[in-house]
């Protein structure tokens, strides 16, 4: 564990050997995506081409998992199949806590298999076992099958698999996290399709101590309080994010119709208050966290004539639902559920594929593309349509579907129809609130809208300059990057401030890094921006598409002289930390 030791497993697929590393240096990049960010380095991921079989794959956890409350993530680095440089990614669900119980603090998995296998990792073993009879098949029966024959510690193993999309190369697959969580985004799925890696069972059957500390035990309960007895997770355990949909669209920042409007006609339908109302049947919480975000609704279809009906539990959240439902204008929340569903099953990233269809739709109005591109007509709100269209999207079935698989942009630079292409870097994420939010999911590391909260500044800041939004941006990513190091959930941002984040390092011996707390932030902010440069991005190249200053937003239409001084400043600022 990392407080007594960091232990690094090698996995190398081709040869099948494994080897077990201590690196304790990596305290001095706190863990997660610090630690993780380093090793990449050394193991120099960003001069390997992502879909070579030396590219690695890391998963890192960091030194207060399982140790606060809400310290429950673990963050993969790789490098991306979709944009070619930096991914990273971060998922919840059980694999946090059972890492730490299977004395693995990071994952390393390089080479590709022979022929299609699943990992069983435990404390003492790793075992190479046959998956040709899952390839092919969708994320919940690879899972249902695994759980069928692989008995060991029910309730301590941690299982990540693939879906058909990850096996066919869409460069938005994702891996699928003890059923209702995700490593999404930008193509850790696919990454491990091409290694012919269906999943990943990590067993946690052993146990982990740290010792007895009085001072550990007052801060975990002054934590624990605040959790359960403040108002500063309130929102997550209630509606969760899903809760976001109506107050956005009141303020013109839901993105609707592929962008075309921030207003959706019938958002109350698709809201968290409907979904909570009508169809949420349970709440989950990742291992370590009394919140319990994770909320799933029950998806009730009729299959006979005689009243016949099967049910599926779905977990759906605000991104989802922004992503299948406004920006499909899908107009019900039981059809964003099977619209979701689907997503899940064949292993996509929900929010480039809620995009990717919106656009499809809208080129299809304009003439850009046909039906004879695409084999099927699409329009607004047809749900079997885009149920059909997501499999053709999944299995890559024609040429068009193929390049859509590349990405949004990707499509669009073919056929045209870059200028309402609602892509940030990557398929935008669920808020329109103005220009501070657009360049910073263009701009950021990851193209995440978590890491930098430009959408926050655009609501609430006051001083509205470029200067001002630049500031606010660095310093969230630093105080972010350290939290996704220790490893955080992000939602409890507001939980963890600076000092209790130090006081946390301090209780576990971290007493260096504590000190330095701000300035290993920024040091692996540089090293991200370095690697990410080094494999080709340029942030002088950065253009945010012409449909985001058509819409009006909370800001109303973002001006462009704004938004390119931004824009600019930071480019500056990246070329002035990497120097």
């Amino acid at each position: 564990m990392w407080i007594n030791d960091v232990r690094v497993l090698h996995i190398d697929l081709t040869n099948r050997k494994v080897r077990l590393e201590h690196r304790p240096d990596l305290k001095d990049w706190i863990g997660g995506t610090g630690a993780a960010s380093k090793l990449f380095e050394e193991l120099q991921g960003h001069e390997i081409p992502a879909g070579d079989d030396k590219s690695p794959i890391i998963f890192a956890t960091g030194p207060l998992n399982g140790v606060l409350p809400l310290m429950t993530k673990v963050v993969s680095i790789y490098r991306s199949p979709y944009t070619g440089d930096w991914g990273e990614s971060h998922a919840g669900g059980r694999l946090g806590m059972v890492m730490a119980y299977a004395g693995i603090d990071l994952l390393v998995i390089t080479g590709k298999s022979e022929r299609p296998v699943y990992l069983v990792i435990g404390p003492h073993s790793v075992e190479f076992k046959d998956a040709r009879h899952l390839w092919g098949l969708d994320v919940f029966t690879t899972g249902r099958l695994i759980r069928l024959h692989e008995k060991r510690a029910s309730g301590r193993r941690s299982i990540l698999r693939i879906g058909p999309a990850a096996e066919r190369g869409v460069k938005f697959a994702g891996v699928n996290v003890d059923t209702f969580r995700h490593f999404g985004r930008l193509g850790l799925g696919t990454l491990m399709g091409m290694k012919n890696l269906k999943a990943i069972v990590v067993v946690g059957d052993d146990s982990t101590h740290f010792g007895v500390n009085p001072e550990y035990t007052k801060f975990y309960k002054e934590i624990y309080d605040l959790v359960v007895g403040s108002d500063l997770l309130h929102k997550y355990h209630d509606l969760g994010t899903p809760q976001n949909v109506l107050p956005l669209n009141s303020i013109k920042s839901l993105p609707t119709k592929n962008m075309q409007k921030t207003q959706f006609e019938y958002a109350e339908n698709i809201s968290g208050e409907y979904f909570a109302d009508n169809l949420l049947v349970r709440k989950i919480a990742c291992s370590g966290c009394q919140v319990g975000c994770i909320h799933v609704g029950l998806l009730r279809e009729q299959f006979g004539p005689e009243h016949e009906y099967k049910y599926t539990q779905v977990s759906y959240d605000h991104e989802l639902i922004f992503a299948l439902g406004s920006m499909l204008e899908t107009k019900t929340a039981e059809e964003v559920l099977k619209l979701i569903d689907q997503v899940e099953r064949l292993g996509l990233d929900a929010i480039s594929s809620g995009v990717a269809l919106a656009w499809t739709t809208e080129a299809l109005e304009r003439g850009i593309i046909s039906e004879k591109d695409t084999g099927i007509k699409l329009q607004w709100g047809d749900t079997e349509r885009y149920l059909e269209a997501l499999q053709m999207l999944a299995y890559r079935v024609n040429d068009f579907w193929h390049l859509l698989g590349e990405g949004t942009m990707a499509a669009a630079r073919e056929y045209g129809g870059e200028d309402f292409a609602a892509v940030l870097g990557q398929e935008m994420a669920g808020y329109a609130t103005g220009p501070v939010y657009y360049v910073s999911q263009a701009m950021g590391v990851r193209h995440s809208h978590l890491d930098t909260a430009g959408y926050s500044f655009d609501q609430k800041a006051t001083e509205y300059t470029p200067e001002a939004a630049l500031e606010y941006i660095i310093s969230e990513d630093r105080r972010r990057v350290v939290l996704t190091s220790l490893v955080s959930c992000l939602f409890a941002r507001g939980l963890y401030t600076w000092d209790r984040v130090k006081k946390g390092l301090s209780i576990i011996g971290y007493e260096k890094q504590a000190e330095e707390a701000e300035e290993i932030g920024d040091e692996i902010r540089r090293l991200r921006w370095k690697l990410k440069v080094a494999m080709g991005y340029d942030p002088d190249n950065v253009k945010i598409p012409k449909r985001y200053f058509e819409t009006e937003t909370f800001r109303g239409k973002p001006d462009p002289e704004f938004t390119n001084k931004l824009i600019k400043m930071y480019a500056s600022h990246i070329k002035e930390l990497i120097k």
